[in-house]
């Protein structure tokens, strides 16, 4: 017999509410349900039958605990959260190595980097100095030649041989070559711009390093990808969808379309048809040739029928780009660089930790993030392709796009 550990979830989801059992009983024909969701399946319904099969039995009381299937359950729960340790403590294990792999480039840079520092200091001292012994020996030798002709000079001036005098005389009335003293000057080695070009050098490496560091933060985001497609039902009259509900641009032309509460009539807003209670997710939505976009995720119980502001206070999490550049739509918004033209946004999620992070895919670079974030209902990932002008300005559609992690 299997173990609940070797087990997947879907071997303990209730088929109503397609979460895990709670407090599971069984029906006369043998299927497995909620307590909970049963009980509110059969408030609607005049006869009693199994939500599953739709076999009727006769009172509430045909219901029985399912022992076997709640010891399971437990034993299943035990198991998820185990697993949810060992993962934290594996996702742990690898941010430590990460940031350790990272932390020794840098302090060898910063070695080196001190090292080359000190070692120009030091050449440039060792030739002031070499210059300076130069000089003393060449100022001893001419005090040594001076000295020397001086002595000449007393001896020929006590000799009594006239004819010797004239001779001699002749080699000794020049003066020799002797530097003028006056203008020599030795300055102290210059460091200035040694230390400044030293921290350039740092810095550089220090990029490379946060341009690897955010290139694998990245790919660590995007294992989380999931596949999610726009719900029609939820679309704003004037979007119009691809075939395979990937792509929505807007198309210019209020349709007809049937009253849905689940619509945007106000706004140009669409969301996907998959929502997220738990863990996390990310997608990438293609954004090239578009002047003006939003996207994010949305909390289920957004006003989808007024008109109303895209903050956080209102269920809203969004990037967006328009005549004024990027803004992350915040409460006051925030304005945010844009060194180049953006061509696919990646949107990561961590529900539980309460995280919304969006990236520039192309140049793998980090954006911004909203932390501290409280989810406690389904999100949905949400699109706006926004408006288009008839001279085709902005007619790009978005799409959801697959994530290519081999970059």
């Amino acid at each position: 017999m299997a173990s609940a550990t070797s087990l997947s979830e879907e071997n303990f989801s209730c088929p109503i509410c397609l979460d895990v059992f709670n407090s599971p009983v069984s029906t006369p024909c043998g299927h497995n349900v909620c307590r909970t969701c049963i009980t509110k399946s059969l408030d609607d319904e005049v006869q009693y039958k199994c939500p599953v099969c739709n076999e009727l039995f006769q009172t509430r009381s045909d219901l029985q605990v399912n022992t076997l299937i709640s010891e399971m359950v437990d034993r299943f729960r035990s198991s998820e959260i185990k697993d949810t340790v060992d993962r934290s403590k594996a996702d742990a294990d690898r941010e430590i190595a990460d940031g350790m792999q990272v932390f020794t480039a840098l302090m060898r840079s910063i070695e080196k980097w001190q090292d080359d520092f000190n070692q120009t200091v030091k050449e440039r001292l060792k030739s002031t100095e070499k210059q300076v012994e130069d000089l003393i020996k060449e100022l001893e030798q001419e005090i040594e030649d001076l000295t020397n002709r001086s002595s000449e000079v007393k001896q020929l001036s006590q000799t009594e041989d006239h004819l010797h005098f004239l001779q001699t005389f002749r080699s000794l009335k020049n003066p020799p070559t002797t530097r003028d003293w006056t203008t020599v000057e030795v300055r102290p080695p210059s460091c200035v711009g040694t230390l400044r070009r030293s921290l350039d050098q740092l810095e550089e490496t220090l990029n490379m390093e946060m341009k690897k560091l955010r290139a694998a933060e990245l790919k660590r985001v995007q294992q989380y990808e999931v596949d999610v497609t726009l719900d029609p039902d939820t679309a704003h009259p004037c979007l119009t969808l691809s075939g395979d509900e990937k792509q929505v641009h807007c198309g210019g032309v209020v349709k007809n379309l049937p009253d849905n509460p689940k619509r945007f009539t106000k706004k140009i807003y669409i969301l996907t048809r998959q929502s997220f209670s738990s863990g996390r997710f990310y997608f990438e939505v293609q954004v090239k040739d578009k002047t003006a976009w939003r996207l994010g995720v949305a909390r289920e119980s957004i006003n989808r029928k007024g008109v109303f502001i895209l903050t956080p206070e209102n269920g809203y999490w969004t990037l967006y780009l328009d005549n004024d550049g990027l803004v992350f739509k915040d409460n006051p918004a925030v304005r945010l660089p844009l060194r180049a033209k953006l061509q696919k946004v990646g949107v990561f999620v961590d529900y539980d930790e309460g995280l919304v992070s969006f990236y520039d895919v192309e140049a793998r670079v980090h954006i911004c993030s909203a932390i501290g974030c409280t989810f406690s209902e389904p999100l949905y990932p949400f699109l706006s392709p926004c408006l288009y002008d008839y001279a085709g300005k902005n007619s790009a559609p978005l799409i959801i796009s697959p994530v290519n992690q081999t970059d």
